[in-house]
Parts: structure tokens; sequence; C-alpha cells
């Protein structure tokens, strides 16, 4: 593991050595094995909550986390929906998460409002992630402790504005007070130092890690995306205003199709993006059908690695960069 090289306001709160958080990534994919090895490696990692339908299951992942990290602090993802048959489930997982005294959460769909006094109460810390400023400014007067800003290029979902994340990574630390974190199309060292230059604390990385040796997903589809150049994934579901970035495979293409279509009836569009098409991708390697969220940071995979080799990748990248920007600099 690499020296520490960056002390920023969210190494500090979260206690880790690199200010590199790891996206949660679903359905499941973000497993316990998978947030602790990130943990392990000087970073942050999030268990997706809505990968384990089973509250059970739930918990034994978080103690499973635990134990592989020997103790040591790790995260939780919440999505955070609107509908009403969700509401309790999450109380249930909220539960959960204090009695397991999980450090921190990535929060992300609807508002963190209602579920803030009981994670403050539990003591768990709370990174609110969004697609905008305009949300980041709503959030930061809420009184969660950080903000997730994502870009356009973000895999999974980058919201509807398609702002990049080169303008939200000036923009959104002149705007807030509380530490900001910036994701979408985020995968190497020198992209962090220029993140940490524009007044953010820490990057968050998810495209980039899919060909982490620790996730459970098939070697063959590791070994896909490490051919890619960038260019393939593509925003779906626009129709639907749930805006996806996947990979273009057969099911992005039949979605992209009603898009075009306008369609925007969700019948239309569930045969090509149920959860169990992702799953069974997953499994087996066969992408060609499913919702995978993948977004052009996958560029930067160039092999099937260790968590902690990417990280020092990354770490070794940034170290570079502030050397170059040093030899580039005149006298002030």
């Amino acid at each position: 593991m690499r020296n520490q090289l960056f002390r920023t306001r969210i190494t500090e709160m979260l206690g880790i050595r690199h200010p590199i958080l790891c996206g949660g990534m679903g359905p499941s994919v973000s497993d316990a094995s998978y947030v602790a090895a990130v943990v392990n490696a000087g970073g942050m990692g999030f268990v997706v909550a809505a990968g384990f339908s089973d509250l059970d299951e739930f918990r034994e992942q978080l103690r499973r986390c635990r134990s592989l990290t020997s103790g040591k602090g790790f995260g939780v993802n919440l999505y955070l929906s609107g509908q009403a048959n969700a509401a309790e489930r999450l109380r249930q997982q909220m539960r959960i998460l204090a009695e397991e005294e999980v450090l921190c959460v990535e929060t992300s769909g609807g508002s963190p409002e209602e579920v803030l006094p009981a994670l403050r109460e539990a003591g768990i810390k709370v990174l609110h992630k969004v697609p905008a400023v305009r949300y980041a400014r709503s959030a930061a007067r809420l009184g969660v402790d950080a903000v997730i800003v994502v870009g356009n290029d973000c895999g999974g979902h980058p919201g509807t504005y398609g702002i990049s994340s080169m303008v939200q990574a000036a923009h959104a630390p002149k705007e807030v007070s509380i530490p900001v974190v910036i994701g979408g199309g985020i995968g190497a060292g020198r992209q962090l130092a220029a993140t940490l230059m524009m007044g953010a604390d820490a990057i968050l990385m998810g495209s980039r890690m899919l060909v982490a040796e620790e996730l459970w997903i098939h070697r063959q589809y590791k070994e896909r995306l490490v051919q890619s150049d960038g260019t393939e994934s593509i925003i779906v579901k626009n129709g639907l205003r749930q805006h996806h970035r996947v990979l273009n495979n057969d099911s992005a293409k039949a979605v992209a199709a009603l898009d075009a279509a306008g369609a925007s009836d969700f019948e239309s569009y569930r045969p090509h993006v149920m959860g169990t098409l992702t799953t069974h991708a997953y499994k087996t390697g066969d992408s060609h059908q499913g919702m995978l969220d993948c977004g052009p940071s996958i560029v930067f995979a160039n092999a099937v690695q260790s968590v902690e080799a990417i990280f020092d990748s990354v770490l070794d990248d940034a170290r570079h960069a502030m050397r170059r920007l040093e030899d580039l600099r005149c006298n002030w």
C-alpha cells in the first residue's frame, strides 16, 4: 500500500489513508469482500443495501465486512426511494446500520432530509450523492456531512442535466462549505490531483473498479472491459427521465430505440431493464443483455488487478501529475 500522499477533510472525516471512494455498484456487486478490499487498500467503499433483499443476509454482509477489515470503518450505499412501500424497508436497514455501527453511508435518489435524524443519532456520517451543484447546496443546508457530485460521464445514473465532471469539480467546492467528492469519468491519478487542486476533497470511482479481482462478477466480462476504449457506453431511458449510462449492448440498443420512438410507459421498457438480466450477465460473463452500468473511465482499466494494485497505479499517477505541475510552475 502506498504511503499517504494527501490529507483532506474526507480522509480526516472517514479515517482513511487516501482520498479515494469507490461508489456502491449494484445489484449486490459491491458486497462485503469487495468493500473490505477497498477499505484495506486505504479507501472507502459502500456495501449496496438494495442488493440484499433478505435483512439477515444484509446484516451478515456487514459483519463479514467488519471481520475482513479487522474492525476498520466501512460504508453502506442507501438508495432513497420515493415509493411508499420502500419506507419501512429503509427504516429496517437503518436500524441494522446503527446496530452494526457502520461508519458512513452514501445516499442517493431522493432527499436525505427524512433519514438524517436517525443517521445522526446513530453517529453515522452521511455523504449524499447528487447530479448537479444545485442539489449539493440543498443537501448542505440539510446538514449532510459531505456531498458527492457526479458528472455526465458517470456510469449508472448521471442525472438529466448533462453537466461534465470537469465543470462540477471546479464549481461545487465554491458553492458549498462542506467536503466535496467528485465522481463521473474518474479513473486516473492525474484526475485525482486535478480534482484536489480544484478544491474537492476526494474522488469517487465506479466503472474503473469493475475489473477488480475482488469483485465476484465473471472474469470474461472483466476481460471484455479491459479491451474497451471508452466509447462503449450510452445513456438510455431518456423517455422515462431516468437517464442511465450503461454498456451499449443489445438491451441498451432496444431501450435506445424505445427512447427514440417517444415511449414513456415503463411496461414497454420492462423486458429490457429487468435486474435478472443484469445479474445473469455478471454471473455468466455474457454481456449481450442487461443494464450494465459502465462509463468512459473504463478506458483506464487496462488489466484485471487487485483493488490495492489499482489504487497504487492511481496514486503513482497522481504523484507524477503533481511533480509535472511543479516543474511547470513559474516564480510567483
